[in-house]
């Protein structure tokens, strides 16, 4: 990684911390590590989706990728004011290979476009709440599902990478009908294992399930040795990150 690089990721670093979006620089830079591991950007086209004002976006770009699209439907429920946040810190990060396309996922038909890299952070259980919900409950919902995963593999390149940052629903605290004390406004039963969507994308068109679980940031790597487990983070927030290939 040339200097002009790591001067433009610190850049990035500073001002996403300015925005409010993590407490430190420190934090903020393990947490992007840890989900992006492995991960190239270099040269790729990149989707997310559901991307509120674009951080991920925005450090794709910074770390070399061709192109990033970042679908967030701000007048369908998301944060109000993502779209203006979005345009301040693209020209505040002077990236213009990125743009905000204010859709949803099953409104999005781009011609002749296909991606190599898609996160879907936090977001997998808003393309269609109600049959996530229902998801291991009625056909109808695994197939709405199914159908989205297969439309996110027509927009795929072949072993495109997809990212999937999600809560698993399977947890301690709201077993014993109890707030789970690190992160008190999950809604549990909004939100499915990491097991359910590998299976669901294996049938979708997707291979190579591979999951780690989210652990604390001020822990760092020390955190991530120890914590990094689904046994653990059942006692923790059961935040997890999916990563399949496209066949």
């Amino acid at each position: 990684m040339t200097s002009d690089n790591n001067n433009k990721i610190d850049n990035f670093l500073s001002v996403m911390i300015v925005n409010g979006a993590f407490s430190s620089i420190g934090n903020l830079r393990f947490r992007l590590e840890q989900i992006f591991k492995n991960i190239d950007f270099k040269e790729k086209s990149v989707l997310e989706i559901g991307g509120g004002y674009g951080m991920f976006g925005f450090y794709a770009a910074i770390n070399g990728a061709k192109n990033v699209v970042n679908l967030e439907p701000e007048g369908d429920g998301s944060t109000s004011g993502v779209i203006g946040k979005f345009k301040t810190l693209k020209d505040t990060l002077c990236i213009n290979n990125i743009e905000l396309i204010a859709s949803t996922f099953q409104n999005y038909n781009p011609l002749n476009k296909k991606f190599d890299i898609i996160i879907l952070y936090d977001s997998v259980n808003h393309l269609n709440e109600n049959a996530c919900i229902d998801l291991l409950k009625t056909p109808d919902s695994w197939i709405i599902y199914k159908n989205i995963f297969e439309k996110i593999g027509s927009l795929s390149n072949t072993n495109a990478k997809i990212i999937i940052c999600d809560c698993s629903n399977k947890n301690f605290f709201p077993l014993l009908g109890l707030k789970n004390p690190f992160d008190r406004g999950i809604e549990w039963h909004k939100h499915q294992s990491p097991d359910v969507w590998s299976e669901l994308m294996e049938e979708s068109g997707f291979c190579n399930p591979a999951i780690s679980w989210t652990t604390f940031n001020r822990f760092r790597k020390l955190g991530s040795f120890l914590l990094d487990n689904k046994y653990i983070s059942y006692f923790l927030t059961s935040h997890f990150c999916l990563k399949m290939d496209k066949k």
